[in-house]
């Protein structure tokens, strides 16, 4: 399949990353198939589409006139047949552990028409570690975008050594056409490029957090006041999600075995005692700062 023939794009799962992937593609002129098991999930992600387009329109990054438009070429369902139907290329955005994402491509695998290309968004993980499950791993490969996809609009290309060259200059183009600057990788690496420099960074920080060292907030001071930045990386993980970080840390655990098992321990504990108690940052309304307006977005926070 070349980029030319890709129509019709199914994205699975509805969260934070899946619904910006799927609006941009509307927005670029792809028909939209949202799928998710949770009908919540698909109305909250409607709603949050909506929300960005205003947020689009008052940048000048869409006309309003083509919100109406753009919406009505997305579809949501949560019937697995439904969604695989059409699908030219998909985009997966299901929770981050192995197991999940295999059990999801199985249960799609015998849905797809022969010509469906798979990505996956996954943060940390390696395309090659459930490839198999997809059922055709030829067609399979990563594409990791960053949010608000439509502003941070870099997407990492990663294939795994099973990977179709042509399948990988198809994504390639469909990045372009979605208005991604792609940042191809010649092997696979966890992270990708911007993640692999900005977990450590995270990590750090929790760290400091976790063990007592500095409040999140002066992490934030300090981060923000050398850098002069508008945001620090607790703010940042507000941004990304605790729940999120909380399944990244997790299984990076898992896959180091007994290395830094500890600290990371200790890590999870934290930010599973702010997910537990629905703290789950901006998605929630709270996380280490309170939104819509945080504290670090004040004039007197840095000084």
């Amino acid at each position: 399949m070349k980029r030319e023939d890709i129509r019709n794009v199914t994205v699975l799962g509805a969260g934070t990353m899946g619904r910006e992937i799927g609006l941009l593609s509307a927005v670029c002129g792809y028909h939209v198939t949202m799928y998710d098991i949770s009908e919540k999930s698909l109305e909250t992600a409607r709603r949050r589409q909506q929300g960005h387009l205003q947020m689009m329109n008052k940048t000048g990054y869409l006309a309003p006139a083509e919100n109406e438009p753009v919406l009505a070429r997305i579809q949501y369902t949560t019937d697995p047949a439904g969604a695989a139907r059409e699908a030219d290329l998909v985009s997966e955005s299901v929770p981050e552990t192995i197991s999940v994402k295999e059990e999801t491509y199985r249960q799609f695998s015998g849905l797809w028409p022969e010509r469906t290309i798979l990505t996956t968004n996954t943060s940390t993980l390696l395309p090659s570690m459930f490839a198999q499950a997809t059922g055709r791993p030829e067609q399979f490969m990563a594409l990791h975008f960053h949010p608000h996809i439509w502003i941070s609009n870099v997407v990492d290309i990663m294939p795994h050594p099973g990977t179709d060259p042509g399948v990988v200059q198809t994504v390639t183009g469909f990045a372009v056409s979605i208005r991604q600057i792609p940042i191809p990788l010649h092997k696979e690496s966890p992270g990708y490029v911007f993640n692999a420099m900005l977990v450590p960074l995270l990590n750090s920080a929790l760290n400091l957090a976790a063990n007592g060292v500095a409040s999140p907030e002066d992490v934030d001071r300090a981060f923000m006041g050398v850098l002069k930045t508008k945001m620090g990386p607790m703010g940042i993980i507000d941004l990304i999600g605790l729940d999120t970080i909380y399944r990244v840390t997790k299984t990076n655990m898992e896959l180091q075995g007994t290395h830094n098992k500890p600290q990371l321990q200790k890590l999870v504990g934290y930010v599973k005692a702010m997910v537990d108690a629905g703290r789950l940052g901006i998605k929630s309304g709270g996380g280490f700062y309170e939104y819509p307006n945080p504290a670090f977005s004040g004039p007197d926070f840095v000084g």
